[in-house]
């Protein structure tokens, strides 16, 4: 295996450091769409101690949905309602002091209410939504997402035509999809929270049609279609304790 920024494997398993919590989930149908940003347009979202991470001198914004699934505590408890449910996020890339690569969500929705509390107790911006996988027909199935979020607060809609006879192993592919951890603050310190699975399954894929309304809210700006489209069967992952950053 290789080290945390290895984007090849998925790296935390042969880390000394990594300290797993008795926490799994599988993360399936997993649509990637990412567009290209000023690195300034990322600075004001990173906690301390934290900063935008950059692929060939520039950064991204993605917009990912998946469904969750077989969440389990412990070797036995499975949560098969609380633990199952759509999540949608918005997310930036982001690097600490001690090199570890992680994302900082801007959003997160989800359709589980319990789960939702749970998350933003421990920090995580989860917001409560009306969440579901969409499955779109054409010359080759596609998998999509609708979110709608309450009080009003705007409808997004988007999906992936993946082409499952082209992997995607290009680095730019791998550097936005192998990110084995987040960054997040609570209260006045801030965590990287490392989160171990094997490499993704990564395929090339074309995007739907698509209405945004989740990049806009976090306060990103984008211009057309994404840059980056693609799709993964899924992963299962299990969390590791949180590590502090120090700034």
């Amino acid at each position: 295996m290789g080290t945390e920024t290895d984007a090849r494997a998925g790296p935390l398993s042969g880390d000394a450091r990594y300290v797993p919590l008795p926490v799994k989930q599988s993360w399936a149908d997993v649509v990637f769409l990412h567009w290209r940003i000023p690195v300034a347009a990322a600075h004001p979202y990173m906690p301390p101690g934290v900063e935008p991470d950059l692929y060939a001198d520039t950064t991204w914004v993605g917009l990912i949905g998946f469904r969750v699934t077989c969440t389990c505590l412990g070797p036995h408890l499975r949560l098969p309602y609380a633990g199952t449910f759509t999540e949608v996020n918005v997310r930036l890339y982001s690097r600490d002091a001690a090199g570890r690569h992680g994302v900082v969500f801007l959003s997160l929705d989800a359709d589980r209410l319990a789960f939702v509390l749970a998350a933003r107790a421990a920090g995580v911006p989860y917001v409560w939504s009306r969440c579901r996988p969409t499955t779109m027909r054409g010359t080759s199935r596609g998998h999509g997402y609708e979110v709608e979020r309450f009080r009003g607060q705007g409808k997004s809609s988007f999906g992936a035509y993946p082409d499952m006879d082209h992997r995607a192993r290009d680095g730019l592919s791998l550097w936005l999809t192998a990110r084995f951890g987040l960054h997040t603050r609570v209260g006045r310190r801030v965590f990287y929270l490392p989160i171990a699975h094997r490499p993704w399954p990564l395929y090339c894929a074309a995007a739907a049609a698509f209405e945004d309304a989740l990049v806009r809210a976090a306060g990103i700006t984008v211009h057309g279609p994404p840059d980056s489209v693609l799709y993964s069967p899924g992963v299962r992952t299990q969390f590791g304790q949180p590590r502090q950053v120090l700034g």
